[in-house]
């Protein structure tokens, strides 16, 4: 069965259209989920309010981007709207004290190759909220400085910085855990 095929019979509310559909997407999101939400029981449940979500507003899909493309912004918006509810709010930094961090330094972002992705991974797990999401979305999930501030709900200003101070925070502490002078 094609992948339009599944969606529109989704839209019909078919169940076994839709689980199927749950099926073949619900492991990608859950890794998704899982980049934002550490609690893993957590990260199950903005899954499955994600999928309700979509199966929901299924009528509001028009193929402009691919079927997973637009449910993965569904479970990082769900993700974050968790956050949000837990009281693990965003910090926002205030407009007059950010520079514009847009040069040809900005994407070069060089590690020693003895450093793994899982060293990465937890560097950017223990930044400050105010970075962490900004260099997970832009790093981890392709997202543009555009996407982002329309994700999150700060301008594209915010964004490049907070990416900016955020990649430099991970390479410091890569860094030191790599010479032996932090950890």
């Amino acid at each position: 069965m094609f992948q339009t095929d599944i969606i529109e019979k989704c839209k019909q509310n078919n169940r076994k259209a839709q689980m199927q559909l749950y099926n073949q997407y619900c492991n990608g999101m859950y890794i998704v989920a899982k980049r934002f939400i550490a609690n893993d029981a957590e990260a199950e449940d903005v899954v499955q309010e994600a999928f309700i979500k979509a199966f929901s507003k299924l009528e509001q899909y028009q193929a402009e981007v691919t079927f997973g493309a637009w449910l993965k912004r569904i479970v990082i918006n769900t993700s974050i709207d968790t956050l949000k509810a837990n009281k693990k709010r965003l910090i926002e930094l205030d407009e007059a004290h950010l520079k514009i961090v847009d040069n040809e330094y900005d994407d070069k972002w060089l590690v020693d190759d003895t450093v793994t992705i899982n060293d990465i991974k937890q560097t950017i797990d223990n930044l400050p909220e105010k970075y962490k999401y900004v260099v997970m979305l832009y790093l981890l999930e392709g997202y543009d400085h555009q996407e982002i501030s329309n994700i999150l709900n700060i301008s594209e200003v915010a964004s490049r910085t907070q990416l900016y101070r955020g990649k430099k925070i991970v390479q410091e502490q890569l860094t030191k855990k790599q010479h032996g002078t932090r950890y």
